[in-house]
């Protein structure tokens, strides 16, 4: 059984302000350190469960926050970023039996979390087919169109809600909770003990019940917070500027969606 884990610190348990995730603050180490540990707890219960290969992306700013020597010896970690639109999910492909996201949080325009945005700090909001989006949405469709499916998320109570929503027979292991500009966490330990039982919990049952079948065509409307940015990703083919701050694009295939989000909202 083949597992990729896609990590995020926002959605650690205790991350509540933007110096907790920068390695550049006094701050970072600890979280650092717990980012780890959960990540490190998600691997051993996935081997515990029968897991035969794990790769783990660290998926945070500059991708290069989580401790190697402190992950099991058989994992394969992804560092940095490659430049592929797949994004946290990058190098995912067929060959993967299950996805499992450590650390993810509330979407953009969300008030679940102090630290809620999408992708980069650009966009107010970004909906696909009216529904809002989070990178956990993006990159559960990103898994689904390889047919991979995404079984456990931890991090805020927002998008633990917003996973069990879209895939009932997910495992998810809210750590904190989102209030105004402050959290509510549980201990740190708690959580790593939580994470460990909730993996092992997923793969109690086949992956396969996670499963979602990706609508056959997309409309996304970007919301930025500048209108210098709308009218810069209006000139990617196929978008469509709608208004001084908001771009819309079509399209039937999911990777597009993907490659377009990775221009506008990165390279501009």
């Amino acid at each position: 059984m083949k597992i990729y884990i896609s990590a995020d610190i926002e959605g650690i348990t205790g991350a509540t302000h933007w110096d907790e995730t920068e390695k550049k603050h006094s701050d970072f180490e600890e979280f650092r350190n717990q980012m780890t540990a959960e990540v490190n707890a998600a691997c051993e219960a996935a081997l515990k469960s029968g897991a035969t290969e794990i790769w783990v992306k660290d998926a945070h700013a500059s991708g290069r926050n989580l401790i190697p020597s402190k992950l099991p010896r058989s994992v394969k970690l992804i560092k940095g970023w490659s430049g592929h639109p797949n994004s946290m999910v990058e190098e995912i492909d067929e060959s993967f039996n299950a996805l499992i996201m450590i650390g993810y949080h509330s979407r953009a325009g969300s008030d679940a979390s102090p630290l809620a945005h999408t992708m980069t700090g650009k966009a107010s909001t970004i909906k696909i087919n009216n529904i809002y989006a989070s990178e956990f949405l993006l990159h559960t469709y990103a898994a689904a169109g390889f047919d991979v499916p995404l079984v456990f998320i931890s991090g805020d109570e927002g998008i633990c809600k917003d996973a069990k929503d879209l895939i009932p027979q997910i495992v998810s292991i809210p750590v904190m909770k989102g209030v105004g500009n402050a959290t509510i966490s549980i201990h740190p330990h708690l959580a790593v003990e939580k994470i460990a039982a909730g993996v092992e919990l997923a793969f109690n049952n086949d992956p396969s019940i996670c499963k979602i079948e990706l609508p056959q065509d997309f409309s996304v409307e970007v919301l930025f917070k500048a209108h210098s940015h709308a009218y810069h990703a209006s000139f990617y083919p196929g978008v469509i500027q709608i208004d001084p701050h908001r771009i819309q694009y079509k399209t039937s295939d999911f990777f597009e969606v993907m490659r377009m989000l990775s221009f506008i909202l990165w390279h501009i």
